[in-house]
């Protein structure tokens, strides 16, 4: 008796062909697989994600920090406030460089730029604060406000920056959120790193202590002839007129660095970026994405912002404490100035 067979019966798919495979008709080409163009592209991205914040995450290690806020401020306000300071220090810069930007000796510890950035409800506002402003330097006695950096080094090495930021919030009542300090060694880098800047400029200046010689029209500046234009004083609105090159030069560098050309070519901002997180001193608790928010706001002065002096009563000395009271109120407020110019 034949043995009794278990389970489903065969199916003719299950039969396996025996022998060789059927060879392919001559003359044809395999069948080829379609590339995964989705997945590539995803991959892409991620590579591309990874990169990046790899990028930021070092710049952010790169950046230079030091103690310049303090652990308690007695003021309140609304919105967004930095400080911005422009230092002379000349520590950087070799013998060759200090004769080439006629930046003089190395020991000068004093601010050659100081302004307050607002950004709030409304649009940013940029305010100059002329470096001989008389005003009270904790501790030391009334000042012109450029000096308080320099007393806080002497005092103690590396507590300037934090010596400025009180004398500024008690001269303005402002509460300072944010340190941002570059020097002659980090303005140069970012100008060359940009490739000069495109300005158009009103008047011709001529000025040794500078190592400027500029003519009136539109023209680009590179980095010697940008320093020098930012820092001269000869012209007949002195100081008044520094601070007004010196907004409209950010605005125009501000321009460049954000442009297509520059985002777009790693030839550019790599070295930029790079150049930036070693030449910039922030607080110690600011991060890069704080200074993207600042380049932003920035950006947003020169799109319709307001930019404005400190109002003074006697040239660049004494504050008009009456309008001056009025401009800080309104910034802490988070309004929007009056009398003011729009753009740089």
């Amino acid at each position: 008796m034949p043995p009794e067979r278990t389970g489903r019966p065969a199916r003719p798919s299950d039969r396996r062909p025996s022998g060789p495979p059927p060879r392919r008709p001559a003359g044809t080409r395999p069948p080829t697989r379609r590339p995964d163009w989705g997945r590539r592209i995803r991959t892409g991205l991620v590579v591309l994600l990874v990169l990046v914040v790899g990028f930021a995450v070092y710049i952010d290690v790169s950046l230079d920090r030091v103690a310049a806020l303090p652990d308690e401020s007695a003021n309140s306000t609304s919105g967004t406030n930095y400080l911005i300071v422009g230092s002379d220090s000349r520590a950087d810069l070799t013998p060759e460089q200090r004769a080439e930007l006629a930046t003089g000796d190395p020991e000068s510890e004093l601010t050659d730029t100081i302004m307050l950035l607002h950004t709030g409800s409304g649009p940013s506002t940029l305010v100059s604060i002329p470096r001989d402003s008389l005003v009270e330097i904790p501790g030391h006695g009334r000042h012109k406000i450029n000096s308080a950096y320099g007393r806080g080094e002497r005092d103690a090495p590396g507590s300037g920056p934090g010596l400025l930021v009180s004398t500024v919030e008690g001269a303005t009542g402002l509460h300072i959120d944010h340190y941002v300090q570059i020097g002659f060694t980090g303005f140069v880098n970012v100008v060359d790193a940009v490739g000069g800047v495109d300005l158009c400029v009103p008047e011709a200046i001529t000025d040794p202590k500078a190592a400027l010689d500029i003519e009136a029209g539109c023209q680009t500046l590179d980095q010697a002839t940008a320093l020098g234009y930012v820092r001269t004083r000869a012209t007949a609105s002195s100081d008044f007129g520094r601070v007004e090159r010196q907004r409209a030069f950010i605005a125009a560098l501000l321009q460049k660095v954000t442009s297509p050309t520059t985002l777009l070519n790693p030839f550019r901002i790599v070295p930029l970026a790079t150049g930036l997180s070693s030449a910039i001193t922030v607080d110690e608790g600011d991060h890069v994405w704080n200074l993207a928010f600042f380049g932003l706001a920035m950006r947003g002065v020169s799109d319709g912002g307001v930019t404005t002096t400190v109002p003074v009563r006697d040239g660049a000395v004494n504050w008009d404490r009456d309008r001056a009271s009025a401009l800080f109120q309104t910034l802490a407020d988070d309004g929007v100035p009056s009398g003011t110019q729009l753009g740089p």
